[in-house]
This record gives C-alpha cells, sequence and structure tokens, in this order.
C-alpha cells in the first residue's frame, strides 16, 4: 500500500544559501515520486538522503523512537524548516508509523530500561506498604507494565548484541497500516540479519505497510520492485538496481577481490 503518493519541494523564499535550501539536491529536485510500498534513498555520504528523509517525517509528525519528539529534537530543526516547504500529497493520510535513525536507538534502549527500573523500584515500595485492597491493585498494575515491556521487547535489550536488539525493536513495534521512515537500518546488522530484515519487510508490505528507507546496502536495495531513487543523479530519479554503483562496486570487489585489492593497494599485477 502506497499511503504517501509524493512530495513537492517548493523554494523558500530568501534562504538558498543556508543549509539545508543550499543542498543540490533540494536546489535540483522538485518532486518526487513513492511508486512501490518500498522506497529507497540511495547515494553517496552527504548527498542530501537522510536530510530529506528527516524533513518528511518532521512535515508527517512521525513519532519517533529514540530521545526526543520530532517537533522538539534540536538536530532535526534544519529538517523542521525544509519540512515547512514540502506539500505531501496522500492516497491515505495515516499516522500509524515511526521514523528510525540508527543512532537513537541506544536512547531508545536506555529510556527502556529506566521505565522497567522505575517500575520495579515502585513495585518494592509496595511491598513495604501495609496489604490493602488498592495496593494490590496497584501493585498488579506495576507487575502488568513490567511484564507488557519484557514481553514486547525481552527481559533486556542491552544483553543482547546490538543487532539482536535491533531486529527485536523492528519485530516489536512495526504494525499494520503503518508509513515507516528508516535512516540506515542496515547499521547494526550482519548481511544475514539484512536479509531477515528484507523478510519482515516483506511480511509487513503485505499488511499494508510503506517504508522509506536511506540505505547503502545492495541486499535491502534488491527488495523486489522498490523504487530506488538516487540522490547521486541530480535531479533525484529512479535508478535500476543493475545500474547503482553502489551494487556494480560491491559486486565487482567480491567477483575478484585480489584484483580490486590490487588496484586500492596500488599493487603490482
Amino acid at each position: 500500500m502506497v499511503h504517501l503518493k509524493s512530495i513537492r519541494l517548493e523554494t523558500a523564499a530568501g534562504e538558498p544559501d543556508r543549509f539545508p535550501f543550499n543542498l543540490p539536491v533540494v536546489q535540483k529536485t522538485k518532486k518526487l515520486e513513492f511508486a512501490s510500498p518500498v522506497t529507497f534513498f540511495v547515494g553517496e555520504n552527504a548527498a542530501g538522503k537522510s536530510t530529506l528523509l528527516e524533513a518528511l517525517a518532521a512535515g508527517i509528525g512521525s513519532v519517533t523512537v529514540g530521545g526526543h519528539d520530532v517537533t522538539n529534537d534540536p538536530t532535526l530543526e534544519p529538517a523542521r524548516s525544509l519540512a515547512r516547504c514540502i506539500r505531501f500529497a496522500w492516497t491515505k493520510k495515516i499516522n500509524r508509523g515511526f521514523f528510525l535513525r540508527a543512532e537513537d536507538f541506544f536512547q531508545f534502549t536506555r529510556r527502556l530500561q529506566t521505565m522497567k527500573d522505575e517500575f520495579r523500584d515502585l513495585r518494592r515500595s509496595y511491598d513495604q506498604e501495609r496489604d490493602s485492597y488498592g495496593l494490590r491493585l496497584a501493585k498488579g498494575m506495576v507487575a502488568g507494565q513490567i511484564a507488557a515491556l519484557t514481553g514486547r521487547y525481552g527481559e533486556n535489550l542491552d544483553a543482547n548484541s546490538h543487532g539482536e536488539s535491533f531486529f527485536k525493536l523492528f519485530q516489536a513495534r512495526l504494525v499494520p497500516d503503518g508509513l515507516y521512515l528508516l535512516d540506515e537500518p542496515e547499521t547494526p546488522f550482519s548481511p544475514k540479519r539484512q536479509m531477515a530484515l528484507l523478510v519482515l519487510l516483506h511480511d509487513m508490505v503485505q499488511k499494508n505497510c510503506q517504508f522509506i528507507i536511506a540505505t547503502h546496502s545492495p541486499i535491502l536495495m534488491a527488495y523486489p520492485g522498490a523504487c530506488i531513487l538516487n540522490f547521486d543523479e541530480l535531479p533525484v530519479r529512479p535508478t535500476p538496481y543493475d545500474q547503482l554503483e553502489h551494487v556494480n562496486l560491491v559486486r565487482s570487489f567480491l567477483n575478484n577481490p585480489e584484483k580490486m585489492l590490487r588496484m586500492l593497494l596500488r599493487e603490482p599485477e
């Protein structure tokens, strides 16, 4: 399901020299269409992928998985400025979903552990009070909250590897009919985990979810039928998988690593 059909970038009066309005992608791209339930933003670092994704999150009002809300995160102030110049075209405006940057995951796990610790401290304080019907209700509420957090995210996300914890987060938080904006979700994942993420994306697409993902991963980019928007070409345009520099570079390396290493290290034949 394609909930968000397209966006149109309008010129910000008097702002052409200020970030993010000075980015070539902002100045030379007027419209982007999301023709598939899965869209990838690809390109080199500093091409503007993350900046535009953040602006989409700010303009949509996405829930964030991290420390700050999208409306008050100080690092997203440029994105909020750009969001005011974006016009959104919807098939169906929805509020389900979230925006996730890989670096925000650490803040999320710390916040989750703090919540569980606070509930456990509250439960211990109840154990020191005289028993009553109201106290039993309060204890039951606290125990239920702890059990709900544990059942959804596991006993301790910090006890798992970063990749395992990150994957558990996706499994717990993805729901049907959602719009998900993900910035380099492959960062903590092994190739095997990236393939597992592909399967999870496919399962959620069958449940009417839409994903817009900034990525460097040729594994994720291979999702069948994905719309791949190449930020290395301006204006940004769809590019077939086999024509992507990321894909061809990795393929060349894996097909003949010895030759590529000689070229990189400038060793003689």
